[in-house]
């Protein structure tokens, strides 16, 4: 990394973390940012940042928190974040299952995890962030009504995803035709992972899932 963008790295840092509490303590996140916030909305595995900051810039009243652990991906996301003047973003830079365990239980209003890593060997296949175990905590801090975003362009993980979220009681998927998967809805910006997956012939599904 760059002297001048781990400069801006760190200085942009320091003003938007997010850091967890104490042992055992509950986070509200909405307390956390500094201006007036309508409602909250987490981004796990945020990439370099274009959906985190599409998001922030068309959703000013809403306050985004991205969780993203490679620092490469952070650096690019402040620095996008910085030339829109976005400050309605928080950014936790730990392992986003840390941060699920501490979220006050109905804190979110939508949460989106969008491209993550398939690890597809079947004996990695635990590594996921799709989970049974991050579905529960998912459906606590998600409030009735509020939306779960996934994307992936690998079959094997939405095969997982649609499986692990079928099984759920808490989640329900209205769903009505086709397109509601293979269409990107108009507030879903594009991002690298999507671009570099039609560039490779791979369709990316898209799902909308609610909280019941």
């Amino acid at each position: 990394m760059r002297g001048g963008l781990r400069q801006l790295m760190e200085r942009e840092l320091e003003r938007c973390t997010l850091l967890l509490p104490s042992e055992k303590a509950c986070l509200d996140p909405a307390a956390c940012f500094s201006g007036q916030t309508d409602e909250v909305w987490l981004e796990i595995g945020f990439g370099g940042g274009e959906h985190l900051a599409w998001q922030a810039a068309q959703n000013p009243s809403v306050g985004v928190v991205g969780a993203e652990i490679f620092l490469n991906g952070v650096a690019k996301a402040l620095r996008q974040l910085k030339a829109q003047g976005s400050e309605n973003v928080l950014i936790y830079t730990g392992d986003a299952r840390d941060l699920l365990d501490c979220l006050a239980p109905g804190s979110l209003s939508r949460a989106f995890i969008l491209f993550p890593d398939p690890w597809p060997k079947v004996r990695h296949n635990k590594r996921r962030i799709v989970q049974p175990e991050s579905l529960d905590r998912l459906a606590e801090m998600l409030r009735p009504g509020a939306e779960l975003r996934l994307g992936t362009d690998d079959p094997d993980y939405a095969a997982w995803m649609l499986a692990c979220l079928d099984r759920h009681p808490a989640f329900v998927w209205p769903v009505r035709s086709a397109a509601d998967w293979r269409q990107r809805p108009p507030d879903w910006p594009p991002t690298r992972y999507e671009q570099k997956a039609l560039a490779a012939g791979r369709a990316p599904v898209f799902m909308a899932w609610r909280r019941r």
